[in-house]
Parts: C-alpha cells; sequence; structure tokens
C-alpha cells in the first residue's frame, strides 16, 4: 500500500503544523509509532516500515524542527513530547506501540511512564552510560549550521552521527535525499533545527512508572548506550527484556535492519 504524506496541528493553543508519513492500512485500528532521533526525521524508518504492518499500521513521526514539519520561533522543554501527545489525539490512538530511537525513544519511554495507556514501548539505543565526551561532540556537529552551493553536494556530505560506515550506502543515499532542503538564500542545508540541540532535556519520567512491555534494544558496539546502562535500565522496567544486536552502534536500525525487524517482531509476538 502506497505510503502517505500527511500533516496536523497540535493545537489551537501551540498551533504547530507537524509532518507524519503512514504506512500500511488507515483502517487498522492498532498502531504503531516511530520516533525519531535528534537531527533525524520521519524517512529514517523508510526501509523499515512497510516490514511491520501486519496487524498494525505504522506511522512515522517528524517532530517539531525536523523533517518536513514546522520549525517555530520558540524552542522549548518537551515541546517534543507534546508532538508525540498532539499525533496520539489526532490519530484517535491513545493504546499504541511507540518505537523510537535515541531521543524518540527517551520520549516513548517518558510517555509510557507518564500516561500509563501505551500498549508497548520499543527503545532503540536510549543514551545511558555512555562517554559525555562522545555525546558532546555529537551535540556540536549538529548545532553547526552548514551549508552547500548544490543539493548533490549537501546529499554527499551527509553522514549518519555517530559514523554507521558498515550501512547500506543506497540506504544512506535514500536518507540523505529526503534530509536536506533548500534555503531562502538559494543554498542547501539538512532538515532540522539546530537550535533544539540547545535545549536541555525534560526531567525524564521515572522507569519504575512504565508498565507496559517494554524492549531495549542496543547496538553492541554502541558509545552512548553501554552494556551496564542497558542492563540498569532493564532493571528498573517491571516489565522489559534486552535484546542486543552485534555487529551495529547507536544507529542499529539503520546497520542491522533485518536483525532489528526480527527483534521486534518476536517481542510484538510474545508481549502483547
Amino acid at each position: 500500500m502506497k505510503t502517505r504524506s500527511q500533516r496536523f496541528t497540535t493545537s489551537n493553543l501551540d498551533g504547530v503544523r507537524l509532518h507524519a508519513l503512514r504506512h500500511g492500512d488507515p483502517e487498522c485500528q492498532r498502531k504503531l509509532i516511530l520516533l525519531h532521533g535528534g537531527g533525524a526525521n520521519a524517512h529514517w524508518w523508510d526501509h523499515l516500515a512497510p516490514l511491520l504492518t501486519q496487524g498494525f499500521e505504522v506511522i512515522a513521526l517528524d517532530f517539531r524542527g525536523h523533517g518536513d514539519s514546522d520549525a517555530p520561533r520558540e524552542v522549548e522543554v518537551g515541546a517534543f513530547h507534546r508532538d508525540l501527545e498532539a499525533l496520539l489525539a489526532w490519530l484517535g490512538a491513545p493504546m499504541a506501540v511507540l518505537l523510537g530511537h535515541s531521543l524518540g525513544a527517551r520520549i516513548a519511554l517518558d510517555h509510557a511512564g507518564e500516561h500509563g495507556r501505551s500498549e508497548a514501548v520499543i527503545a532503540i539505543d536510549p543514551a545511558r552510560g555512555g562517554q559525555r565526551q562522545t555525546s558532546r561532540k555529537m551535540r556540536l556537529a549538529l548545532a553547526t549550521r552548514r551549508t552547500y552551493a548544490t543539493r548533490e553536494e549537501a546529499v554527499e556530505r551527509f553522514s549518519f552521527l555517530p559514523p554507521s560506515p558498515d550501512a547500506d550506502p543506497s540506504l544512506t543515499r535514500h536518507v540523505a535525499q529526503h534530509s536536506v532542503r533548500q534555503e531562502n538564500d538559494g543554498r542547501w542545508s539538512f532538515k532540522f533545527d539546530a537550535r533544539w540541540f540547545s535545549v536541555p532535556s525534560r526531567e525524564p519520567i521515572p522507569l519504575e512508572r512504565v508498565m507496559c512491555p517494554a524492549l531495549i534494544l542496543r547496538g553492541k558496539d554502541s558509545p552512548l548506550l553501554t552494556r551496564e546502562g542497558a542492563l540498569a535500565m532493564t532493571g528498573k522496567l517491571p516489565r522489559a527484556q534486552l535484546v542486543e544486536i552485534p555487529d551495529s552502534g547507536h544507529n542499529l536500525h539503520i546497520e542491522a535492519p533485518d536483525r532489528v525487524v526480527s527483534a521486534i517482531r518476536e517481542f510484538l509476538a510474545d508481549s502483547i
């Protein structure tokens, strides 16, 4: 079934126009929500979303300031959490399965703990226990606003952070092509608002409050989620399991998509 690109408004009070990609049968009552990491966008899931539509409609969200969603003038702590809440309200699906990577994983866990209505949560490599220097370098790289003379130059300069040198080159190029835009001055840049990387994180919801089934997926070579950090998270979550994917790092859904999909399918089949 063809992927559908749609936009909706968060609320009359906020009024931010957000973009989402919908995969699968729109009449399917069960929803699986995909939440990207910082600096990423909904197209980072294009290769996975169609493989997860059995029994679900799969919706990939662009957080505000990312992808094809609006970049509002004000940047606020907790705004991405409100974007998820707005998406679920727009879909009429408070009991969706939430699947997030990195930043998106933390937002998924927070939502499940705060609202208690999620069907399940799958967290791909949420940062915990890694070296702070690595996180700082990533934030600095993302916050540095670079532009390029041509679209092709911007596509060629695209790279995953942390680097994913073993990612399929065709997948890397696909993501890159959907991650660039032309600015008002005619130059090309990447589809995220760098101001968000100076906004502090919201105080996290205690993991003990996440009562739904939860899966922590870790790349065995991840510099941002250590094994100790992953075990600590799993130990605090009441109904959690940890799966580590070999030969992959922080962007394991890009580097080892087949193994990630297999782990997700097995978890969903066994847990809900």
